[in-house]
């Protein structure tokens, strides 16, 4: 059974033949100290470091992390190899560090919610909600919304380290999002 889209207006029906093999890789976030922000994402979320790249001439580093599957076959030792193989996988979280900022500090990026708004969240799916609040109330993660909280109920949002928003949802709860 192939995939259908779900139509809309805008939406292409079919992808151009051009289009086949294109994968979403990652998305990146900017951060002001990698050692904190590396601390959240692989305590916290149980994310892995694929691959770091330094680029001296420029002054930043890039961290590509993600939560490989049970059982995955482990990353190429060669660093050319495992390189194409971090830019092949889905499901990356790119952090950038452009060096210096962790030593500055009034230095913050902006977070896409305050105004002007415009880049709002990342989300992570979890198998239990309610086990997730808790491991989240245990590591002093901070909340933007609690999932009783608001209109949209079953939804969480917390904040990482530089303050931008992370969407926490358990997928069986949502059967009647947007109903």
């Amino acid at each position: 059974m192939s995939f259908t889209t779900e139509s809309h207006p805008g939406v292409c029906e079919q992808p151009p033949a051009a289009s086949a093999g294109f994968t979403l890789n990652h998305t990146m976030l900017r951060v002001k100290d990698p050692t904190v922000a590396l601390d959240f994402y692989t305590r916290v979320f149980g994310l892995r470091v694929l691959r770091k790249l330094d680029f001296p001439e420029m002054k930043f580093s890039l961290y590509f992390l993600a939560r490989p599957a049970e059982g995955e076959a482990a990353p190429p030792e060669d660093a050319g190899e495992r390189t194409a193989w971090t830019f092949a996988q889905r499901g990356v979280l790119e952090l950038t560090h452009n060096w210096g900022t962790e030593d500055q500090a009034d230095f913050h990026y902006h977070d896409g919610n305050a105004q002007p708004q415009g880049f709002g969240h990342i989300c992570f799916s979890v198998p239990d909600l309610d086990a997730a609040m808790r491991w989240f109330d245990e590591n002093g993660v901070p909340y933007v919304k609690r999932p009783e909280q608001g209109k949209m109920k079953d939804v969480a949002f917390i904040k990482d380290t530089d303050g931008y928003w992370i969407e926490i949802v358990e997928p069986a709860r949502l059967k009647q999002l947007g109903r």
